[in-house]
């Protein structure tokens, strides 16, 4: 064990020091660099994560919402965020933009680990995120979707950054209910985050990325491996990775001319989330499950996307792998878009919609499926 711990350390290490590193020169770091130290990071972490939290009791006990039997160790997310955190720390000059998703990020990750030990009210830790929120758009992170020939159009754009925010934070959270689903979707959708920001000519933002693909794939070993997981990201990870990538998507600048495809550019990315927090809200709301925002906030169910499909009949990693690869397919739906012409855009978008209309229909009779 000991041995295990040192080569861990000692890849950090390697990394930390390897010749190609230049704190002042990031532009030139090989994307696969960056993916490789935040991995070696979040491989040495989660161990420590998982021995703290085994220290103090924070453990994920079963209950009948939740797909697992035994009580699993939380704070895979604080493993996760350091990872990401050494690695820009490292290898950044901090953008005002980035800053403030940093600042958002970390109160984020504070309110999801005082959840994990102490179960926060739903209602606080939607006010928590709407502040985290707040904070980024304080250093300048902020949508462009209102054009400024509109009247309040700063004001419509800054509600509209936080409702996106508040949206992605909680659909990436709301998917943590499988192993591996919420971290695997974080390294997915980093990856084309990557390759999108890279047509774009957005290097900035691609090496960006790369830590919260390689932080999210240092945390999957542990957790989407042969038999039980050894460790959950709670709910500070889970959020943290959906902050962050919605902070990534707003940083970005997704096409010159079109605004229209600026905004759908991430949405696909980040279309399976997204699809689900709507599809799962809208019908609690049409089957009265639901009446109230409290209401809302506080409703706990087996209604997502991954419990749909394990009502299917497939198993819980075939229902995850099932969704990595329809989010695989949205965002090579994503990166047609930056070169497409209105035409051809029309056909992407037509084409996602297709997809995500099938989903619809195996939801709906996964819903009506009797349970194990």
């Amino acid at each position: 064990m000991m041995l295990a711990h040192g080569a861990r350390l000692a890849l950090v290490g390697v990394l930390l020091l390897a010749p190609m590193w230049a704190r002042d020169q990031a532009a030139r770091l090989p994307w696969l660099y960056l993916v490789l130290l935040a991995f070696a990071v979040a491989f040495f972490a989660v161990p420590v994560a998982r021995a703290f939290a085994l220290w103090r009791g924070v453990v994920d006990v079963p209950a009948a919402r939740k797909v697992h039997e035994v009580a699993t160790p939380l704070l895979g997310g604080a493993a996760v965020y350091g990872a990401f955190a050494v690695t820009v720390l490292t290898s950044f000059d901090f953008s005002l933009q980035l800053k403030g998703v940093a600042v958002g990020a970390t109160l984020v990750v504070g309110i999801g680990v005082l959840d994990d030990m102490t179960d926060l009210p739903a209602s606080l830790k939607l006010l928590g995120h709407i502040g985290a929120a707040a904070a980024a758009i304080a250093f300048g992170v902020v949508l462009n979707i209102i054009p400024n020939w509109v009247p309040g159009f700063v004001w419509i754009n800054v509600g509209l950054t936080i409702l996106w925010f508040v949206t992605v934070t909680n659909a990436v959270q709301f998917l943590d209910g499988m192993d591996g689903l919420a971290a695997g979707l974080g390294a997915i959708a980093g990856i084309f985050i990557s390759i999108a920001a890279l047509q774009t000519g957005q290097r900035y933002l691609m090496y960006l990325s790369a830590a919260l693909v390689g932080a999210c794939l240092g945390f999957l070993p542990y957790n989407f491996r042969p038999g039980r997981a050894r460790i959950f990201l709670g709910d500070g990870g889970a959020t943290f990775i959906g902050f962050t990538l919605a902070g990534l998507a707003v940083m970005g600048e997704w096409a010159d001319q079109n605004s229209l495809i600026a905004l759908l550019t991430p949405a696909l990315i980040l279309g399976v989330p997204l699809f689900d927090i709507g599809f799962v809200g809208i019908a609690r709301v049409v089957t009265g499950k639901v009446h109230t925002l409290p209401e809302w906030l506080a409703y706990t169910g087996r209604d997502h996307i991954h419990h749909r499909f394990e009502a299917l009949g497939l198993t819980k990693k075939q229902s995850v792998l099932l969704i990595f690869f329809l989010a695989s397919t949205l965002g090579l739906s994503a990166l047609l878009l930056k070169d497409a012409t209105p035409r051809e855009a029309v056909l992407i978008l037509v084409q996602a919609a297709c997809v995500l209309a099938i989903v619809a229909v195996l939801e709906g009779v996964g819903r009506w499926r009797p349970r194990a």
